[in-house]
C-alpha cells in the first residue's frame, strides 16, 4: 500500500511539473521513478490525475504567450495561483488589468477564480482557473484601504513579505527576525475580513509564526519546503510551523525547484528528493494540508 501511495505521489508530482520549463534533471528522474510502476497501476494513476482538481500553488506568469496556452492542456491543471507585479500599487493594478484582459480575450481557456467554487466550475468547463495574488505586500504602500481596492480587482492571496523586510514584517533573508509590525497585524486583519489568503512562503521565522497566530482564517505557505530535510535554508519551514499551519486549516505547497529542495549541485537533487518533502509534510501536517507548487 505504501509503495502504491508513493507511486501515485510520483505521478501527481510529474503532472504538477508538466510545463515547458521542466528541467532535464527532473524529467529524467521522472522516467526512472515510474519505470517500476506496472501498466495497470500507471493507467489507474493517470485516470486519477485526469479526474482530480489540480491546482499549482504558484506560477510565474511573466512573458505569457502562445506557448503558455499550449502548455496548459498538457499540464492537466485545473488552476493556478499567479505571482503578479507587486512593486507598487500602480504596477500591481496594471498587472491585474493585463490578466483581466487576457481572461476576457480567452473565455474558452481561462476563468478568473475569486472563490473555491470557481475551480470546480473550471474543471467542469475544461478551463484553467486563475487566482490573482502577489509575492509581496509592497503594493499596499502605506494605506490599509489599498487592500480593499486590490480585493475588488480580484486579488485573493497576498504574501506578507518577500525575502527583505517591508512595512508589514521581516522577510526570510533579513538580518533581523522581528515578526509582524503593528501595520502588518492590521493588514492581516483586513485580509481576513475581506477573504484574502494570508501567505507566508517568503516570510522570516517570526513573521511566519505571527502570520499563523494572528490570522483568524487559515493561512498558507503556497511554495516552500521542509526545513527538516533541507537544514538552515531561510525559505524552509519547520515541522512546528507546518503543524501549526495545518492545525488552523492552512496549506503548505511544496516547491519543485531542485536547488530549493536539496544541495545546490543539481544532479544531487532528484524527483525523489521532491517526493520526500511532500511525504514529510504529509506526515507532519496531514494529507489534506499539503499541496504542490512549481514556482516556474
Amino acid at each position: 500500500m505504501n509503495n502504491e501511495r508513493r507511486s501515485i505521489l510520483k505521478m501527481l508530482s510529474i503532472g504538477a511539473l508538466a510545463q515547458s520549463q521542466i528541467s532535464n534533471v527532473f524529467a529524467s528522474s521522472a522516467g526512472k521513478a515510474l519505470s517500476g510502476v506496472d501498466s495497470s497501476n500507471q493507467k489507474h494513476i493517470e485516470e486519477l490525475f485526469r479526474k482530480s482538481i489540480v491546482i499549482d500553488g504558484l506560477v510565474i506568469p511573466k512573458g505569457w504567450n502562445q506557448d503558455s496556452f499550449e502548455a496548459l492542456p498538457k499540464s492537466g491543471y485545473t488552476g493556478f495561483a499567479t505571482s503578479l507585479t507587486s512593486y507598487n500599487l500602480k504596477l500591481a493594478l496594471n498587472s491585474i488589468n493585463e490578466w483581466h484582459q487576457r481572461i476576457e480575450d480567452n473565455p474558452n481557456k481561462l476563468l478568473l477564480a475569486t472563490t473555491a467554487a470557481d475551480f470546480i466550475k473550471a474543471k467542469k468547463e475544461n478551463k484553467t482557473a486563475v487566482l490573482f495574488g502577489f509575492q509581496n505586500s509592497t503594493m499596499i504602500e502605506r494605506s490599509i484601504d489599498n487592500i480593499n481596492l486590490l480585493y475588488e480587482k480580484g486579488t485573493r492571496w497576498i504574501q506578507l513579505t518577500y525575502n527583505q523586510r517591508n512595512l508589514l514584517g521581516d522577510g526570510s533573508t533579513e538580518r533581523t527576525n522581528s515578526g509582524l509590525s503593528d501595520f502588518g497585524i492590521e493588514a492581516v486583519e483586513r485580509m481576513n475580513e475581506l477573504g484574502i489568503i494570508v501567505d507566508l512562503s517568503h516570510c522570516g521565522p517570526k513573521t511566519t509564526d505571527d502570520g499563523i497566530h494572528f490570522s483568524k482564517t487559515p493561512a498558507s505557505c503556497n511554495h516552500t519546503m521542509c526545513e527538516a530535510l533541507h537544514r538552515n535554508h531561510p525559505r524552509a519551514k519547520t515541522d512546528k510551523q507546518i503543524k501549526a499551519l495545518a492545525d488552523k486549516g492552512g496549506v503548505v505547497g511544496i516547491i519543485s525547484l531542485g536547488y530549493m529542495l536539496g544541495p545546490k549541485v543539481r544532479k544531487e537533487t532528484t524527483l525523489e528528493t521532491y517526493i520526500d518533502h511532500i511525504d514529510h509534510a504529509v506526515k507532519v501536517g496531514g494529507i489534506d494540508h499539503v499541496g504542490v507548487a512549481s514556482d516556474f
